[in-house]
């Protein structure tokens, strides 16, 4: 009975999404802490004051938060960008309750939404699920915004960030606002975007949230959101149509866009659907999660204090540091046939790491971009022994995996890289007179230097 109670406590947390309602220290100020001098700095150059409203766009494949602030012409400036150090699930909408999905869609934030003692330092609820997602029969519930870097269907933050981020919607509020808007995109609606993703299941739904995008982008304005025949319907009166005075530079843009989609369609951009591990995070604190052989336990990482302190509990940090692999698609859910193996998963650029290769399930793999549109970088060959530990240790992680297969006995062989050993120099030219060869112990050879495994490289910043 005792271990039934407890399983049926632990099921009730991995549902609750990020349910942080509680906070052992009820007392803490924390909520009161100043917006930092710099950033009041950055809002004066800017001409907007700590009491202006905002307004809050997210994007999960960048891991990125964007804070906006309303100038007296009534108009919207981007103020600062702050990254996103978790999210989790896939690119998508939340559809139920318990599917670690972080929302996408128009949400409005109010004060009652706003929580001061939260377990994850300060939060804020994004209003999952509006009226939209209970038109869809989408279920959830306390989607935050919130501190620490773990998340089961909510963006996390760097306590130093989430509460600058506090600190700025307080004091709008505190200036009137009564509620600000919280935009969330699976990426940046750019034409490069679109067309690398123009046959995923969920082009439709997000060709929906491009055209709120668009009438922000037009008007730099909070966009009026309705819900018309289960679509987001934007800036329009009842649903009958758009505003006339913002219709036509909305449409323009869409042209526009659409255009240079097509021109990237045309020049050959492949159709690519991402698949992660679950979710992930900005490239900064991807790398601090990126496995060196030595900081594993069990085959998965082992963070060091400093990065601890300053991230609190990491949820998968082995899937963090992993990143999305990209599967090449020819038509709406349909992969790619390839004529070669899937070629390697490419970890975070910025860091020299082992590669290896991870077969997909369904379909081949793409060597991954970790971030929208970065170029790959090629992962240094190295030494045998670091990439035989590297090897077993990812091994170890990639049966850890859900629905992951080992490798076979064909495949290893074929995708690890011959291990770095001592060579012959290429022979002397011929000379006048032969020269006896010397003893096989006097012959010179070379060392072929192997790059060493990277190490996780730190972050800091002030607690």
């Amino acid at each position: 009975m005792a271990k039934r109670i407890l399983a049926a406590a632990a099921l009730a947390l991995a549902l609750a999404a990020c349910d942080n309602q509680n906070y052992a220290g009820g007392g803490s100020t924390r909520h009161l802490a100043p917006i930092p001098p710099a950033t009041m700095s950055l809002m004066a150059t800017k001409g907007v004051s700590k009491n202006d409203p905002i307004l809050i766009r997210a994007y999960k494949k960048e891991a990125e938060l964007e804070v906006w602030k309303q100038g007296r012409d009534g108009r919207y400036a981007l103020l600062k960008t702050y990254p996103i150090c978790r999210w989790s699930g896939q690119l998508g909408p939340k559809v139920k309750e318990g599917d670690r999905q972080a929302p996408e869609g128009f949400y409005q934030v109010t004060p009652a939404q706003m929580n001061p003692n939260s377990s994850f330092y300060l939060s804020f609820d994004t209003g999952y699920p509006n009226a939209f997602d209970r038109a869809h029969g989408r279920t959830g519930s306390h989607l935050m915004v919130h501190g620490s870097c773990t998340s089961r269907g909510c963006f996390a933050m760097t306590d130093e960030a989430i509460a600058e981020v506090y600190a700025l919607a307080r004091e709008s509020f505190a200036g009137g606002q009564r509620s600000f808007q919280f935009q969330s995109y699976p990426f940046r609606m750019t034409a490069q975007n679109l067309a690398k993703h123009r046959y995923d299941p969920h082009i439709a739904f997000w060709k929906n949230l491009k055209e709120g995008s668009d009438h922000f982008e037009v008007t730099k304005a909070e966009p009026k959101v309705a819900v018309c025949g289960k679509r987001y319907g934007f800036n329009t009166a009842d649903c009958a149509g758009v505003d006339p005075s913002i219709a036509q530079a909305v449409a323009q843009k869409q042209a526009e866009d659409e255009r240079k989609v097509a021109e990237l369609v045309a020049k050959g951009t492949p159709a690519v659907k991402l698949v992660y591990e679950d979710g992930g995070g900005h490239q900064s604190f991807r790398e601090i999660a990126m496995l060196a052989p030595s900081e594993t336990s069990a085959g998965f990482p082992v963070l060091d204090a400093r990065a601890r302190r300053n991230l609190g509990d990491v949820s998968r940090p082995e899937a963090l540091a992993m990143g999305p692999r990209e599967i090449l698609l020819d038509g709406p859910g349909r992969a790619k046939a390839e004529d070669r193996p899937a070629t390697a998963l490419a970890f975070a650029p910025a860091a020299a790491t082992a590669e290896i290769r991870r077969p997909a399930p369904t379909a081949p793999v793409l060597a991954r971009v970790a971030l929208a549109d970065e170029p790959v970088v090629a992962a240094p060959v190295p030494a045998a022994p670091a990439q035989a530990e590297s090897r077993s240790i990812y091994d170890r992680m990639r049966a850890l995996l859900p629905g992951a297969a080992p490798l076979s006995p064909a495949a290893e062989v074929e995708t690890a890289r011959a291990p770095a050993t001592a060579a012959p120099l290429p022979p002397a030219r011929p000379v006048a007179k032969p020269q006896a060869a010397k003893p096989a112990a006097e012959r010179r050879v070379e060392t072929l230097p192997g790059a060493q495994p990277p190490l996780a490289s730190g972050f800091s910043r002030a607690n």
